[in-house]
């Protein structure tokens, strides 16, 4: 049995780009890169959904994790685009000649309705490859559907595979069934909106991307030493603008934006078919950024006094 992927916040990073030309800016992302390791995540996931990995070229891929393993020391999941099995095997050699050990496991996604297909593909992918996997389910991105009795089957049938990334709602539901059922490690994913409730129901974390990932770590350490009350006062400062973030068709957009304004990237461009960041939420994001920003600050003094 391949040890569980350990447990913490896995900061999604998304890929930051030059406004006029939408040029990787390899600087933006090995600062963001670098707020992550000092935020506390425990790794990071490259050219995840968020990370736009479908609309870059390989090239550009290649680029991301160059420039994230040159600016942290953290351990890497890389996402995996393709849904097929060789073109998911030709990104993972990829990933793994860029960034070698630094590779704690690729994330696939979830393939097929079917126990057997999706082992299948999981088996295929660990012969060529040797790499560890998460598997992700996440049918708005995939467009596959899958229950939790097979999901659960294909989890123990490869052993390779380290942990789930749950993104299927009701998550805290799915995530209750799969913690019953498997020996690795379940994250949350959504931008951290039912975090709280995911804990709960036996996570290991948070898989996920927030423009204040201190929050997300400070909430899951706070679990983990003191359980949900404590959690919850931490994270209840900032769950509306998780749920202003994580708005449908422009969760991309206004997340770079959130950004962009704290200045961790220089702009908030996203590409096609990604939507634009609406003009029209300037005010909500200005609000939201003052009041995440008082809770940060109080967070931040609150650990102070207690060391």
């Amino acid at each position: 049995m391949a040890q569980s992927l350990e447990a913490g916040v896995w900061g999604v990073i998304p890929t930051p780009f030059h406004g006029s030309t939408q040029d990787v800016d390899a600087d933006s992302l090995a600062g963001l890169a670098e707020h992550y390791e000092a935020a506390g995540a425990v790794g990071l996931t490259a050219l995840g959904v968020f990370g736009e990995s479908l609309a870059l070229t390989a090239g550009e891929r290649r680029l991301v994790l160059e420039t994230i393993v040159e600016a942290t020391t953290l351990p890497l999941v890389v996402g995996i685009s393709s849904l097929a099995t060789r073109p998911a095997i030709e990104e993972i050699l990829a990933a793994q000649d860029v960034a070698g050990t630094r590779v704690r496991a690729v994330m696939v996604q979830v393939n097929s309705a079917g126990a057997d297909a999706v082992v299948n593909h999981l088996q295929a992918i660990h012969r060529a490859t040797a790499a560890q996997i998460v598997l992700q389910d996440y049918p708005v991105a995939s467009g596959v559907g899958i229950g939790g009795a097979a999901l659960a089957e294909v989890v123990n049938r490869c052993s390779f595979v380290v942990a789930v990334k749950a993104e299927a709602p009701p998550t805290s539901v799915a995530i209750a069934q799969l913690t019953a059922a498997v020996r690795v490690s379940v994250f949350g994913g959504l931008g951290g909106q039912g975090l709280l409730d995911e804990l709960a129901a036996g996570a290991a974390g948070a898989m996920t991307g927030f423009s204040f990932p201190e929050a997300l770590v400070a909430c899951v350490r706070a679990w983990q030493s003191d359980g949900y009350e404590s959690a919850r006062d931490v994270l209840t400062p900032f769950l509306p603008l998780i749920n202003f973030e994580q708005q449908a068709k422009i969760a991309l957009s206004v997340r770079k934006e959130l950004f962009k304004n704290r200045g961790l990237i220089k702009e908030s461009s996203v590409r096609a078919p990604a939507a634009p960041f609406p003009e029209v939420l300037r005010d909500g994001v200005n609000r939201h950024l003052a009041e995440a920003g008082r809770a940060l600050d109080n967070l931040a003094a609150t650990t102070a006094g207690s060391i």
